[in-house]
């Protein structure tokens, strides 16, 4: 009975998976060092933390190395040819005979669209899009960070959610509950004391988490916040767009696949709203947004099979939707 691995390596961490071919999970393991994203974490580093994760889910399912028939990786940062290049000559360190690389936009499109076609959008620490044709022609838009045209995701989110609180402060924006609970997420009282305390020790960084505060405040109905998440959906809507228009013709309803932190666990409702409208007023066409109930991973397992020839069955899904996260 063949038995697949999928990797998942994001840019907090690194996500491993064992399952037979009937889609009973063997076993599982999490890097506790990091992410697989090379282009953050350096190469070596990106290697080490992908062998930890895959030692630990070995060491669950009770397995060694040469047991694995085949191993999907799915790893963020697999964008271009260069950074292909460049993982692939690390992972070739793995000692796996059989396996593959993909860019982990595929994954999440893997797990929201059975034929594997349609719109995928990342949006967890940074951003990304991508898309793929019936044809297997495939387009990324974005991925690269602020300096190459991204603007979304959780880390601008938290920078965002910071400099709001602070005009607030400064009444260079509208009143908000921003000033009181970004103050309090960083132990300080007001945002005079925070203020201060960032200017005199040198802090210019916001920690990704302080997105959280922006999900809680525009669920409160706090208009500063709320503004904020619809211009996070707008950039995304763009992004999609973008690759509907560069994939040319896709059967309708077109699925836009939502996966990462921000969209499948913040699910913020103002975001999803401007998201759809910002795509739907560009093509005139019908979509559908989906947000997986299945963790990124069990794409790279989806890939996997389908290398070997395996059809995913209702069942096999059925069961990956139930398997949960790394933490469960």
């Amino acid at each position: 009975m063949p038995i697949i691995m999928g990797v998942d390596g994001g840019g907090s961490k690194t996500f491993t998976v064992i399952s037979d071919e009937n889609g009973n999970q063997l076993g599982k393991g999490v890097s506790g060092g990091g992410g697989g994203n090379y282009q953050t974490v350096g190469i070596d580093k990106a290697i080490e933390n992908i062998t930890a994760s895959i030692d630990s889910a070995l060491k669950s399912a009770g397995l060694d190395y040469k047991d694995i028939d085949f191993v999907q990786y799915g790893l963020a940062g697999a964008d271009r040819p260069k950074d292909i290049a460049i993982l692939e000559s690390g992972l070739k360190r793995i000692p796996f005979e059989k396996w593959d690389l993909v860019c982990d936009t595929m994954e999440g499109l893997r797990i929201g669209s059975k034929n594997f076609t349609g719109v995928v959008l990342v949006c967890g620490t940074g951003t990304n899009a991508a898309g793929r044709n019936k044809e297997g022609k495939q387009v990324q838009v974005g991925g690269f960070g602020y300096f190459f045209g991204d603007y979304a995701g959780g880390g601008a989110m938290a920078q965002e959610t910071f400099r709001a609180a602070v005009r607030s402060w400064e009444k260079r924006e509208q009143p908000s509950v921003l000033t009181e609970k970004v103050p309090k997420y960083f132990g300080h009282n007001d945002m005079e004391e925070l203020f201060n305390h960032f200017l005199d020790n040198d802090i210019y960084h916001a920690p990704n988490d302080l997105a959280l505060i922006l999900h809680e405040a525009a669920d409160e109905g706090d208009k500063l916040a709320i503004g904020l998440m619809e211009k996070m959906g707008v950039e995304l809507g763009l992004a999609a767009s973008a690759v509907i228009k560069n994939l040319g013709d896709l059967d309708q309803p077109i699925p836009i696949v939502l996966t990462g932190s921000i969209v499948q666990k913040g699910q913020n409702k103002y975001l999803l709203e401007a998201l759809r409208k910002t795509i739907e007023d560009d093509h005139q066409k019908q979509i559908e947004l989906v947000i997986p109930e299945m963790e990124p991973v069990y794409g790279s397992v989806l890939l996997g099979m389908d290398h070997l020839g395996i059809t995913a069955t209702d069942e096999i899904y059925e069961k990956f939707n139930s398997y949960g996260g790394y933490e469960e």
